[in-house]
């Protein structure tokens, strides 16, 4: 059971929207899926519930805010949400139980600099375990300066970039409604789609 998770300490960043759409995307190859959200915003359990009944199910993991068990049985693809300020014991519990993890970052000096020192805590981390890491770019531009100190950035890394996502409402509309780029029809969402398909390709080797 491949466990995904997707965690940076900053707010904001994009993790609830990387979480529920590889959870849709699990869901779109026919795997029984659960989407974990340990953030107390419950951002991803408030899209669930958004969900309507004809889209692939997507099931639901109570997490409890103190403790972090094994996910249940039942489902063969997992997928967590986790909080902004995730540090000590509780960044150590999520650790133990990702099989991979996925890291957002925008092209913000901000984002950046939080993010540089939530992967050297992660490294830390991870000496024993070596859970891979690879790093999504959230609402780039590449026509922008910002998108240049990002690649910058990740150049100093030595850590996958998976991919960059653009800045689109396409997110935000299917959101609104439970749903992801996975659920419709693939004309509407054509160039989105080509973006995740180096990450889709790095999920399914989990």
């Amino acid at each position: 059971m491949p466990v995904i998770v997707v965690a940076n300490p900053k707010g904001g960043v994009g993790k609830s929207t990387l979480a529920t759409h590889i959870a849709g995307y699990f869901a779109s190859q026919g795997h029984p899926v659960l989407l974990g959200d340990a953030d107390r915003q419950q951002s991803a359990r408030l899209w669930l519930g958004l969900r309507p009944p004809e889209a692939r199910a997507i099931g639901t993991w109570d997490m409890g805010a103190d403790v972090m068990a094994r996910p249940p049985r039942g489902s063969t693809h997992v997928v967590i949400d986790t909080p902004a300020g995730l540090a000590g014991w509780r960044l150590s519990d999520v650790l133990k139980l990702a099989d991979r993890i996925v890291v957002p970052l925008q092209p913000s000096v901000f984002d950046i600099f939080a993010t540089r020192e939530f992967l050297d805590q992660l490294t830390a981390h991870r000496a024993s375990a070596q859970t891979p890491v690879g790093l999504v770019g959230m609402r780039v531009d590449p026509r922008t300066r910002s998108a240049e100190q990002l690649q910058h950035f990740v150049d100093e890394l030595g850590m996958p970039v998976l991919g960059h996502l653009r800045a689109t409402q396409n997110y935000l509309h299917l959101a609104a409604h439970g749903l992801t780029l996975f659920d419709v029809a693939p004309g509407r969402v054509a160039r989105d789609l080509e973006q995740w398909q180096s990450i889709c390709q790095w999920l399914d080797a989990a």
